[in-house]
């Protein structure tokens, strides 16, 4: 037979709302009296329902998270580093995918009751979670937020700076012909990185070889490549906005007998799995997974907490980290490039 919280009640020779603070560790308690009552529980074998606990400290213990896609390591790792940060706060993840392809019904379990609060990973300006959030009074932070003004606590990264720093890395290797295959403008990330890429160019005296647009996948890069090496055009080094994008181009290269770098210097954004997982490894702009988590974490504790910090944004930035997948111009691209700056 089930033991209930009145079996341990008539067990310590307490009142049943005793016992119950005892569970709840309510401060008000003295301390005979919890002895009692915990040595009535081991006796019984009794053990309080986990939501029973939550529901009398006004808290689920739960913490919703929606993103997009599975299908990204990046967002993998930030996953797994916010359930760790969380775990040790004593909060469980439960996570949602919404593609979008149900209506955006997923998001439909997180009841103010349900959840203590949300972290939404990448999200849209048309996906109406924030509004949604905001009438069931539910804390939630926004992380990698594609919206220029947030009106929430968000994480995001200085995608401006990977951009810069990316295309930097390419002019101090020698390389004056470089292209941008970018994003779909509706990200903000996107438009940023690209913003950064034209920066650090402009700064050099260099004008964008090309700038070609897509979506965050390996058939943007395979079919922008693929259309410059079948016009006998390719410029001498490409950075991609995601690294999806720079294994799409290296591929078209490979396929139409181009060597990477050799031939083609590629720089990706992201530091996915398949970064170092393929040949040549991918030189690429990373996303700090760890800082990410951690401070997605702080700030919607906090705001659990009850402190406010509407409108704000904690920025991390990227760093680059170099690979096998660039390397200097051949000689006479290089050649060229000292003699404009002789001429200047």
């Amino acid at each position: 037979m089930k033991v209930s919280i009145f079996d341990v009640a008539r067990q310590s020779g307490l009142s049943v709302v005793t016992v119950s603070r005892v569970i709840n560790n309510a401060p008000s308690v003295r301390a005979k009296n919890r002895d009692k009552v915990l040595q009535a529980m081991k006796e019984l074998g009794y053990h309080p329902s986990a939501a029973a606990r939550s529901l009398a400290r006004g808290r689920t213990g739960i913490i919703g998270l929606i993103l997009a896609t599975l299908q990204d390591s990046l967002f993998d790792a930030i996953v797994k580093e916010i359930s760790d940060r969380l775990a040790e706060h004593g909060y469980f993840l439960a996570l949602t995918v919404d593609t979008g392809a149900n209506g955006g019904a997923g998001r439909l379990i997180y009841e103010e009751d349900r959840v203590d609060g949300v972290i939404v990973l990448s999200p849209m300006q048309e996906d109406g979670y924030e509004q949604e959030l905001l009438q069931k009074r539910i804390p939630y932070v926004l992380v990698d937020n594609q919206q220029p003004s947030p009106t929430a606590p968000s994480v995001v990264v200085n995608n401006d700076k990977g951009g810069y720093e990316a295309a930097r890395h390419l002019i101090s290797l020698g390389h004056r012909h470089i292209a941008h295959v970018a994003g779909p403008p509706e990200f903000l990330s996107s438009m940023e990185r690209e913003r950064g890429f034209v920066r650090a160019l402009d700064e050099a005296g260099l004008e964008p070889w090309r700038i070609e647009r897509g979506g965050f996948d390996t058939e943007t890069g395979y079919r922008v490549a693929s259309s410059w090496i079948a016009a006998g055009e390719l410029p001498g080094a490409v950075f991609a906005a995601d690294d999806h994008v720079a294994l799409g181009i290296i591929d078209a290269c490979k396929n139409a007998g181009l060597r990477v770098p050799r031939d083609l210097s590629v720089v990706g954004f992201d530091d996915q799995f398949l970064a170092t997982a393929l040949r040549p490894a991918l030189t690429t702009v990373r996303q700090p997974a760890d800082q990410i988590a951690r401070r997605a974490v702080e700030l919607l504790l906090a705001a659990i907490g009850g402190e406010t910090h509407e409108g704000s944004a904690v920025q991390v930035d990227p760093e680059l980290v170099v690979r096998e997948s660039t390397a200097p111009p051949p000689a006479a691209e290089a050649n060229d490039l000292t003699k404009e700056g002789e001429r200047s």
